[in-house]
């Protein structure tokens, strides 16, 4: 009814990319893995999916793999909706990643892998969007309420958040930024006491434990770092293999952490490193040159909140989610949730592997401009025959757009 031009007929769908590679992740044998949220929501989008399983748990891959097949039997899903690849090297990765079927590619793993492989995606003759979860430190910031009034006690839910699962969760806390001073000694001893006494861990690999001796070897070398809980790894063990290693605790200063940004670099493993700052300006650099991060965390009271919400800006640049008074490791499933955040956390800061919005990574949109009802998928018919919701003119409705003739 609009004039002069009448406003044409205008709707539109999200529609499946097309196959889409998942490679599984060696942290998390289910939640990330072949069943995991990027294998869900892939085909809960509609697309087939290929995963390539992880060599660090092959038995597992294989069990779940064999019960998605019959669920999808079950369900009468066409043959080829899922299928499940091994291979203990690289290439097998790069051929999915270059195959001119895939359309997608979902990967969790190091920064170094993710790298290769988006690049790969990036060289195809058509480039493929490629989500990739890779590197973060998960900042934490104890802000001066919070540190005088509960230290010690923020000290031990940071203790268990360091150590859950080894230290090998994506979202484990690897900075924690604290003001110096008489304040900060008892929220330090007591961190100390309780990383030095955890028993040791083994961890998930050969190669994850190799690396992460490495790492705190190098990190307690360093020349503007102090080690302070003093067992940073432990003689190999006959009943684990050799693949223990024991939490470590590092503290440097925030002159020494800015011109240093080796010590941004993530320890995947039990190890964080505490930064103090002594005036607040230290403690806004500090945010600004972090890279991006999957979380922040911030432990204060309201007043700290009001009082530095300059800092809070910044980490709004820098991370997917932010945390008042609580720990990243744990993450919720829900429809707010936000498991992303910017490069390097992710290889795309606009989207999320965990909640309901992870769908639309998997997804296009489709616009149908005055096409006859009759040639309309069923999502977009007039009468809705498929009882849908539907956001019509700006309400959600699953009323059909006209009265249906008898």
């Amino acid at each position: 009814q609009r004039h002069p031009i009448p406003k044409p007929d205008v709707r539109s769908m999200l529609y499946p990319l097309g196959p889409v590679a998942v490679f599984g992740a060696s942290n998390f044998p289910l939640a990330f893995s072949v069943a995991g949220g990027d294998t869900a929501s892939a085909l809960a989008a509609g697309n087939p999916v290929i995963v390539k399983a992880h060599p660090a748990h092959p038995g597992t891959s294989e069990l779940v793999g064999r019960a998605i097949l019959e669920a999808a039997r079950t369900c009468a899903m066409p043959e080829g909706v899922f299928s499940l690849l091994f291979d203990a090297g690289v290439e097998l990765g790069r051929a999915l990643v270059k195959h001119p079927h895939v359309k997608a590619v979902a990967f969790t793993g190091s920064r170094a892998a993710g790298l290769a492989l988006m690049a790969e995606a990036a060289s195809r003759p058509d480039p493929i969007p490629f989500y990739a979860e890779m590197s973060s430190i998960n900042p934490i910031f104890i802000l001066p309420g919070a540190l005088r009034e509960r230290g010690e006690q923020i000290a031990v839910g940071l203790h268990a958040s360091v150590t859950l699962g080894a230290g090998q969760f994506c979202t484990k806390p690897g900075i924690v930024v604290i003001e110096e001073g008489a304040a900060s000694s008892p929220f330090i001893e007591k961190l100390a006491a309780l990383m030095t006494e955890t028993p040791a861990f083994t961890l998930l690999t050969p190669g994850i434990c190799a690396t992460y001796r490495r790492a705190i070897e190098e990190r307690a070398h360093h020349a503007a770092v102090t080690l302070i809980a003093p067992r940073p790894s432990a003689p190999p063990d006959s009943e684990s293999k050799g693949y223990h290693a024991h939490a470590a605790l590092f503290q440097t200063d925030a002159r020494s952490y800015l011109a240093h940004p080796d010590l941004s670099q993530e320890i995947f493993g039990p190890a964080t490193l505490l930064v103090t700052y002594s005036h607040r300006e230290q403690l806004l650099d500090i945010a600004r040159q972090m890279e991006g991060q999957l979380t922040a965390s911030l432990h204060g009271t309201e007043e700290d909140l009001l009082a530095f919400r300059d800092l809070i800006a910044i980490l709004e640049t820098r991370v997917g989610r932010l945390i008042f008074n609580g720990f990243p490791t744990g993450v919720e499933v829900c429809h707010a949730m936000v498991h992303g955040g910017p490069f390097p956390a992710t290889s795309d800061g606009r989207s999320t592997s965990v909640g309901t919005r992870a769908i639309y990574r998997f997804t296009r949109p489709i616009c149908y401009q005055n096409f006859p009802n009759a040639a309309l998928p069923d999502e977009l018919k007039d009468e809705n025959p498929l009882g849908i919701w539907r956001l019509v003119d700006g309400r959600w409705t699953r009323d059909p757009l006209r009265p249906i003739s008898g």
